[in-house]
């Protein structure tokens, strides 16, 4: 086991897939001689050459629709946004060609392409580079999106989305990826569809994924500083959605909040309470709870950016609001 930053623990699961399988090959804007843009890709340039490590124009378009058309010959592309807000100008290539080719062609392609990069608000990027996308790609059947909280999950689920014959979208966060965590020696892979408890507890269940661990885990902690044990579940997979740990868990607490940054309407958090409380129904004492980035565009101003995104104080109030039931 070693201690690796998520940024490093993406580089490590690329640099093995590489050399694992000569089918693979990076494009994005800036992966090469910059290194990566949040330097993901640092070193794979001067390790893999030019040939499968490609620096692409400012046309996300174009190399979204290139890495599409590979994959469907035989290649196995990944590609990086710099940011998931600039997808947007590639979204009918992943939601009318990606999604759709293995369906359309009655099986004869299938997909098997990667997109990922960071995802969300990062420090004052303004409202157009801090939005969150897992609810616009979650709605689109023929995606898998999966969300890492975790240096070990972060490499994990690349190295599983690579080996998928599907197209797989990984929303990572670029306010983690300095975050250090344990990540197991050798091969490690994990499943895409398999969430996970990262903390056992009987008063309530905090339901979360990505970015929104971190706070979740913190709030349990004071509130385990005052005898009070809540768990967290970590989705990591938003599509497939394992809600299985999620409801036994809520089995057993009878409360739940749900815990994301995006917005609240419409968003994966919907999703989410909408199966706890079919499944759970009889088991709850209150109301499923949310903890949302507020419904309105992203401020530049600090303070207000603090406030727009959920914290542990937000998390903190919230649970005790749920445990007041």
């Amino acid at each position: 086991m070693r201690e690796l930053r998520i940024r490093e623990a993406l580089r490590e699961a690329l640099a093995e897939e590489l050399e694992r399988d000569e089918r693979v090959f990076l494009i994005g804007e800036e992966v090469g001689h910059y290194q990566g843009a949040y330097k993901v890709t640092e070193g794979l340039l001067a390790r893999f050459g030019a040939a499968r490590v490609i620096d692409a124009p400012i046309a996300e378009a174009g190399f979204a629709g290139l890495a599409i058309g590979a994959a469907m010959v035989g290649l196995r592309p990944v590609v990086e946004f710099m940011t998931w807000n600039f997808s947007a100008v590639a979204f009918d290539q992943i939601l009318n060609n990606a999604a759709k080719v293995r369906q359309m062609s009655g099986g004869q392609f299938t997909c098997p392409v990667v997109f990922r990069g960071p995802n969300g608000a990062a420090k004052q990027v303004g409202a157009q580079h801090s939005q969150c996308f897992e609810a616009f790609y979650t709605h689109i059947p023929g995606l898998k999106v999966v969300c890492p909280a975790t240096a070990a999950d972060a490499k994990g689920l690349l190295k599983s989305a690579i080996r998928d014959d599907n197209p797989v979208l990984i929303l990572e966060d670029e306010r983690l990826y300095g975050v250090k965590g344990p990540v197991p020696d050798g091969e490690h892979l994990v499943p895409l569809g398999v969430s996970r408890v990262a903390r056992e507890g009987e008063r309530a269940t905090v339901v979360t994924w990505g970015k929104g661990v971190a706070p979740a885990l913190q709030a349990c902690e004071r509130l385990a500083a005052e005898g009070t044990q809540c768990a967290v579940v970590d989705l990591r997979s938003l599509r497939p959605l394992d809600h299985g740990p999620a409801a036994e868990s809520v089995q057993r607490t009878g409360r739940a909040l749900v815990v994301h940054e995006a917005w609240p309407y419409g968003g994966v958090g919907a999703e989410v309470v909408d199966r706890l409380q079919r499944e759970c129904f009889g088991a709850l004492q209150a109301p499923v709870l949310r903890v949302t980035g507020r419904d309105a565009s992203m401020p530049y101003n600090k303070t207000l950016e603090d406030l727009v995104v959920p914290s542990a104080d937000t998390v903190l109030r919230a649970l005790r609001a749920l445990l007041a039931y």
